[in-house]
């Protein structure tokens, strides 16, 4: 059984309680991305997949099948840029500067929600490709999966959710995927980059060879941020092969400690 606590100190519990599990090196706060990259600690190494070339399907696209393990991102997904570059609007700044200051108290996903798109938690995920549609499978957070609809477009009315509504096409070798109709609760990160219900996401995923996933990242949300702007996540296949059973809400001790902050 595994013991959850508190997320925002997950990744550190992680690797000193379950080794095979890879973690930042660098704690949730402050965010890297407040930081100036010259005062930044040297970050954990992405360990690299098995060399080989590309599988593909019987039609002759790119197979992005397989487990997928830690990208980097968990803490700050805007790590990649320098202190104040992030093009934030003044409502997107102060909703990340409160969090910031109460260490996170509020993060949904602590609380065994779900993490949304395009947050990743440390725990690996499970790609499964069909020509109709591609699944997601995410071992960490609330076992929760995605789907991404080949060859169509959005309903004309979304039902706002927490993973959006995804829809996936092929351009050569690169799935491009968009995905709108969020339900405004989900955060970017452990760190609070925040996101709206106007949040549109646009992922173009590749696979170079055997072992690397690729995900360049667009982000567009008018009410958190002014402009659009790239994450470029590389994954390594996930040394174990496969996904193992966590449920967030068994034996769940966040919740207690996360509200006691409130009284700081």
């Amino acid at each position: 059984m595994k013991l959850v606590v508190p997320f925002f100190v997950l990744c550190v519990a992680a690797a000193l309680l379950v080794p095979f599990i890879p973690a930042p090196a660098n704690g949730q706060f402050p965010a890297e991305s407040t930081i100036a990259k010259k005062d930044r600690k040297g970050g954990r190494r992405i360990a690299k997949g098995p060399e080989g070339p590309t599988p593909k399907t019987k039609d002759g696209k790119v197979d992005l099948t397989g487990v997928w393990g830690y990208a980097g991102y968990t803490s700050d997904i805007a790590k990649d840029y320098e202190k104040g570059e992030l093009p934030m609007t003044k409502l997107g700044e102060s909703l990340f500067l409160e969090r910031q200051a109460n260490e996170g108290r509020d993060d949904p996903e602590a609380r065994c929600l779900p993490t949304g798109v395009p947050r990743r938690d440390p725990y690996p995920t499970k790609i499964i490709q069909t020509e109709a549609v591609v699944v997601i499978l995410y071992e960490g957070n609330i076992h929760s999966f995605r789907q991404i609809f080949m060859n169509q477009q959005h309903p004309k009315d979304v039902y706002p959710t927490w993973y959006g509504h995804s829809v996936g096409k092929w351009e050569g070798d690169t799935l491009i995927v968009d995905t709108i109709g969020f339900n405004g609760n989900t955060w970017l990160d452990m760190a609070g980059h925040p996101a709206s219900d106007q949040l549109h996401v646009i992922e173009r995923y590749s696979r170079p060879n055997l072992g690397t996933l690729v995900n360049d990242i667009t982000i567009e949300d008018p009410i958190m941020y002014t402009k659009p702007w790239n994450i470029h996540m590389v994954t390594p296949t996930e040394a174990s092969g496969d996904l193992m059973e966590y449920i967030c809400t068994e034996n769940e001790r966040d919740a207690k400690h996360l509200d006691a902050l409130k009284g700081k």
